[in-house]
């Protein structure tokens, strides 16, 4: 079987720790449970990537608005953000494992992810 490899498809998932990386796409959607939309960063550099949702939800707006402050993105009231202007932009992340019990089935997932975001 061969296996086709495109481009930014390369790279495995970044270790765990700490990583400086660069935002180099946007994809946006619809969680698929309850429909709330999100947009979801790669992030990448030399050693591999992360891929990381941001829901606009309530809950989700603080995270939203701390990742924008920290890639210098002020976030200002009656001003919208533009989701494109995060790509190019570098930061800090903690990389690691999360798990929880997935409420459709009881099993337990295991996702990827970027935390504790930090200016560069």
């Amino acid at each position: 079987m061969k296996i086709p490899v495109e481009e930014g498809q390369e790279k495995g998932f970044l270790s765990d720790g700490r990583h400086t990386v660069e935002i180099t796409n946007i994809e946006e959607g619809k969680s698929e449970k309850q429909g709330i939309p999100y947009f979801a960063a790669r992030m990448e550099n030399e050693e591999g990537f992360v891929s990381q949702r941001f829901y606009l939800s309530d809950a989700g707006r603080p995270v939203i608005m701390g990742l924008y402050e920290m890639v210098g993105i002020e976030p200002q009231a009656g001003h919208d953000l533009d989701t494109k202007q995060l790509i190019g932009k570098k930061l800090s992340v903690e990389v690691g494992d999360y798990t929880y019990n997935d409420p459709n089935s009881g099993s337990e997932r295991t996702l990827r992810q970027a935390s504790h975001f930090q200016r560069v």
